[in-house]
């Protein structure tokens, strides 16, 4: 019926510029992710993990055992910490994630060595992230045959020709096989819950702004706690289920082990599930509509799945990036369910990530509540 206009275009064109302007939130976005993304994946990510912390069990110290520790931080991948005194404080230290790896050189070493016995140093590796524990363990494998050549002098020269004078034994704690499986799966409960309890917290709040229910909502004799505790909870319960489903499946499809209690993982699992809906709630109090809500909701995706540990070595991030990513709730309950999983950890070794959940919770629910009494008025 009309002829294709040139002019038409155009004023359709600089009306769609003109309302991309005034979308802050939407231009934003288009500068934002890219920038975000850029970021993180330049600088914050990093596949092969250094100066990973490592507890020493010394039994027998000597010049043996202090040229054997200066190698290995040599290698740029152990960094000592910690200096333990019994396979019980060795196993602790592993167990509540101080270290990642425990180097125990036994009694007697350095006189087996010189009598030509080839005695072995023991390596436990936690395992739980099979790729933050590979290039490390490898490159503790390549020392024993010339770590000590400039102490095998005189008559112990010998000793420096092959086999090597000792060994390097690797145990693979909670992972022995290095399945890539029993990391990831229990990872993905973190993220299932994260993605889906924001997302449809700040929906379903929003929601209700631009349909003109939450007008008869304030109109009731409710206090803002009651009002948000009161959206919440019905959520939780959807969390839980959603949980129950990725546990069996994870039993099932994955056989991946649960060899702690699912008691004390509901305990963590209802703090970080109500810290992630108090992020929900605060975004639906800046966001004007549903679409500004889902868009909001990607600042925090983004971070707390690549910052977490949940895709690559939270140890092989910079030191800024591990900041940020201590700062999310993610990043601790990673560490809670891969904890209770794969190393049957019990509330006493959660605490370190435990209080953090609840501490971001606390600040989240704070800010919703601010940002909602400022809709009220």
């Amino acid at each position: 019926m009309f002829g294709i206009s040139l002019a038409r275009i155009v004023a359709v064109f600089l009306k769609e510029l003109i309302q991309m302007r005034r979308d802050r939130l939407t231009f934003g976005m288009i500068i934002g992710i890219p920038v975000l993304q850029l970021v993180l994946f330049g600088f914050a990510i990093n596949s092969d993990p250094k100066h990973l912390p490592t507890a020493l069990n010394i039994q027998d110290p000597s010049i043996y055992s202090r040229t054997l520790v200066r190698a290995l931080e040599n290698t740029g991948y152990f960094r000592v910490e910690h200096i333990v005194k019994s396979e019980r404080e060795a196993a602790a230290s592993i167990a509540n994630g101080r270290v990642a790896f425990v180097v125990t050189v036994p009694p007697g070493f350095s006189r087996a060595l010189a009598r030509g016995d080839k005695p072995s140093v023991l390596i436990e590796a936690d395992a739980t992230d099979p790729a933050a524990a590979a290039n490390a363990v490898s490159a503790a494998g390549q020392l024993p045959a010339s770590v000590f050549n400039r102490d095998l002098t005189g008559a112990l020269a010998t000793l420096r020709a092959t086999p090597a004078p000792f060994a390097v034994v690797v145990h693979r704690r909670y992972n022995p096989e290095g399945i890539s499986a029993y990391n990831v799966v229990p990872g993905l409960v973190g993220v299932v819950l994260t993605m889906t309890m924001v997302l449809i917290t700040a929906l379903a709040v929003t929601r209700e702004v631009e349909r003109g229910t939450m007008e008869n909502l304030l109109a009731m004799p409710l206090q803002p706690f009651e009002v948000m505790a009161g959206k919440i909870l019905p959520y939780i319960i959807m969390g839980y289920v959603q949980v129950i489903f990725l546990l069996i499946a994870a039993r099932l499809l994955f056989g991946v082990p649960m060899l702690g209690s699912y008691l004390e993982l509901s305990v963590a699992l209802a703090a970080f599930i109500a810290a992630n809906l108090a992020i929900g709630f605060t975004i639906s109090t800046i966001a004007a509509n549903q679409l500004q809500a889902m868009q909001m909701t990607f600042f925090f995706f983004l971070p707390s799945i690549l910052l977490s540990g949940f895709m690559f070595p939270f140890r092989g991030m910079p030191e800024w990036a591990q900041w940020i990513g201590e700062i999310l709730p993610n990043t601790h309950f990673m560490r809670i369910v891969r904890g209770v999983m794969l190393k049957g950890n019990h509330l006493s070794e959660m605490v370190n990530d435990l209080w953090p959940l609840l501490a971001f919770l606390a600040a989240a629910m704070t800010l919703a509540l601010l940002r909602y009494r400022r809709t009220l008025d």
